[in-house]
């Protein structure tokens, strides 16, 4: 006899997810989480995006823990003192359906492990998975800090960006720190009228803004989310390029927020919290093997987020990943059969049949153009001035033209034709 049918490594979206889809199933699962809550040892900027929870938790809107519907998306490229903003508002998305909204870990965390548990799974907390059982060279369970060991036909490791269950199994062969970026966070309390006033909403309304440029030199990116009587603001950024910068990430924060076009939104904020996690943005060329015998990895743990500028998504990959190990996990122990060519083979057949995999596919030129050198120190700065050229009146001068502009601010920026051909084709290719 085993301890449980299946076991998960990880109470965030991904692992809750698992549990859930199996324990629905009629499956024994145990869930082990290092923190003593789902949440307590999570960040993120976060926005929830849910239609993946339409299939998992039905009107799931009516209970999530939310701060605020987002009704308003914001592409914000900063250059100096300067900045060029491309913003959508819809007032459907702030009625069911819903589109994303803002919310905290350890609520949403909380909550969506809560509804696990009731379905049957079982949460043990404050307890750290040391390593692996094998036998025969196929995982058979976990060991624990507590000096003990839970025992499973199949595992799932939803431990995280650093997964050292996936690293132990060999399934990230060519693990570097190239393929990660490190989010960092503040998040500052302003009454809830400052905040609505300031972002132009009212009652539970809010604003989603993502930032290209305004990084300190250093590849990478920029947010702000607003929820009920605290702002999020943060920076991505390349954990190469920051360690070679000397920079700590905090100092990266503190020039983002005295910019003019964000100071302006957080002034007088009071500091209530400052977090830093990886994040693998690598995208779909560098992501680990799923699976192998008695194992599969879902959320961050497989590199599932996706950060291509437009879209900057994880938690609805977590969930949906974690949905397909579920239910992978289900056939697995019902066949009998929890090998990585046989049953475990659907896991990644699920996906790519979905938007896991596929937007990542689509989209896996995106990480190397939007953190590449032009794009993130020499097109804001062209957009930027092309803008200002645009919109500044040079009475008795001509007015010149957008593409003579453009030609220059181009040359001024070193930036050849080729050069923009070839990033236009790029984008078209994963945008298009």
């Amino acid at each position: 006899m085993t301890d449980a049918d299946v076991i998960v490594v990880g109470a965030g979206p991904a692992g809750s997810a698992a549990a859930l889809v199996a324990a629905r199933a009629g499956k024994r699962v145990i869930i082990v989480e290092r923190g003593p809550f789902p949440g307590s040892k999570n960040m993120y900027g976060g926005v929830v995006y849910g239609r993946i929870l339409d299939a998992l938790i039905p009107n799931w809107w009516e209970e999530i823990p939310v701060q605020r519907w987002i009704t308003k998306r914001s592409t914000m490229v900063l250059s100096g003192t300067q900045s060029f903003n491309v913003d959508y508002r819809t007032d459907a998305w702030a009625r069911p359906p819903y589109n994303g909204c803002t919310t905290l870990r350890p609520e949403f965390d909380s909550w969506l492990a809560g509804h696990a548990e009731r379905a049957g799974a079982t949460v043990v907390c404050s307890t750290v998975v040391t390593g692996v059982l094998k036998t025969n060279g196929r995982v058979t369970g976990v060991t624990t800090d507590r000096g003990d060991s839970l025992t499973a036909p199949v595992v799932i490791a939803c431990d995280g960006v650093n997964s050292f269950i996936a690293k132990d199994c060999g399934l990230y062969p060519n693990f570097s720190g190239d393929h990660f970026t490190l989010g960092v966070k503040e998040v500052l309390a302003l009454p809830r009228d400052v905040i609505e006033q300031r972002f132009n909403v009212r009652g539970t309304d809010g604003v989603d803004i993502e930032i290209v440029g305004g990084t300190g030199g250093i590849a990478g990116g920029g947010f702000i989310y607003t929820n009920i009587d605290t702002v999020s603001i943060g920076a991505v950024l390349s954990l190469k390029e920051l360690g070679a910068s000397k920079k700590r990430p905090e100092e990266i924060i503190a020039g983002l927020k005295t910019h003019p076009s964000i100071a302006p939104l957080i002034e007088g904020g009071e500091l209530k919290e400052y977090s830093a996690h990886l994040i693998p943005e690598a995208g779909y060329d560098h992501m680990p093997a799923m699976v192998a015998d008695g194992l599969m990895i879902a959320g961050d743990a497989a590199a599932l987020c996706l950060a291509a500028g437009l879209w900057l998504e994880g938690v609805n990959f977590a969930i949906s990943s974690g949905m397909a190990a579920g239910a992978t996990a289900v056939e697995a122990v019902d066949r009998n059969d929890a090998t990585a060519k046989g049953t475990l083979s659907g896991y990644r057949k699920r996906m790519e049949a979905d938007f896991t995999l596929a937007d990542h596919k689509k989209l896996r030129g995106a990480p190397g153009l939007i953190l590449g050198e032009r794009m993130q120190q020499r097109y804001p700065q062209v957009v930027c001035n092309v803008a200002n050229a645009m919109f500044t009146v040079t009475n008795p001068t001509p007015k010149q033209g957008a593409r003579k502009l453009l030609r220059r601010e181009l040359k001024s920026a070193g930036v050849h034709l080729r050069d923009v051909i070839k990033d236009a084709l790029s984008a078209n290719k994963s945008f298009g």
